[in-house]
């Protein structure tokens, strides 16, 4: 059972059948799926499942805070279920592949005091772009 699933377990979530499944997609590492992405594997599972119910299925996610929507370099939303553990991404800017990285260090350090203007940081997102293997070698 994924980390997703025992979170949403642990909720008292109702687990419906679609919900389970859309839940079961989102499982594992580096899993940063479109909306449709998620349709089509769980469609793949449950034939009958819905565009809607997808759709919702991850907005409620979303506003759970067990799933973030990750937005690299204006292309279509992403879903990353790694909401719980503190991370950045490494976004492909050729095929937009994401992958979570954990750079060393707190993230905040890097915005001195005298560039916060008052401000109270709650929350760092960096973003690391390049290339991967496959785009470098094309």
């Amino acid at each position: 059972m994924s980390d997703l699933l025992e979170r949403l377990r642990g909720r008292g979530w109702r687990m419906t059948a679609q919900r389970r499944v859309v839940a079961e997609v989102l499982a594992g590492e580096h899993v940063h799926f479109t909306a449709d992405e998620v349709l089509a594997r769980a469609a793949a599972r449950l034939p009958e499942i819905s565009r809607a119910t997808v759709y919702n299925t991850l907005g409620e996610l979303v506003s759970l805070g067990e799933v973030i929507e990750v937005t690299a370099d204006g292309r279509a939303k992403r879903y990353d279920p790694n909401a719980h553990h503190p991370h950045q991404h490494l976004v492909c800017s050729g095929c937009g592949v994401i992958r979570d990285v954990h750079p060393g260090g707190d993230p905040l350090d890097r915005l001195p005091a005298a560039e916060r203007f008052g401000f109270t940081v709650s929350d760092v997102q960096m973003t690391f772009r390049g290339l991967c293997p496959d785009c470098a070698r094309a």
